[in-house]
């Protein structure tokens, strides 16, 4: 049986970080981004649909929600895992 609170928490802290450092890169070598961003999909120029500038209300928003989504998704992945692992 799996913490579903410890899995939600460690996959919504490897969200927040891996969040910050693409913001990070971005900033610092753009085109390091766009080619580690566009790797993730088959290298499709995803990053070229992003915003050229976010301000800080747009930033903060986009974080939270992806903090808490990647949560949700957590808690649910470990509550979906214990039922399969108890059919077993």
């Amino acid at each position: 049986m799996l913490n579903r609170l410890a899995f939600a928490n460690s996959l919504a802290i490897l969200t927040a970080a891996l969040s910050l450092l693409f913001s990070l890169l971005a900033a610092v070598s753009p085109r390091l981004f766009q080619l580690l961003f566009n790797a993730q999909f088959f290298g499709a120029d995803v990053a070229a649909l992003l915003p050229k500038v976010v301000g800080y209300e747009g930033f903060v928003g986009t974080f939270l929600v992806l903090i808490a989504s990647a949560w949700l998704f957590g808690y649910a992945w470990a509550w979906l895992y214990d039922v399969f692992a108890g059919w077993g």
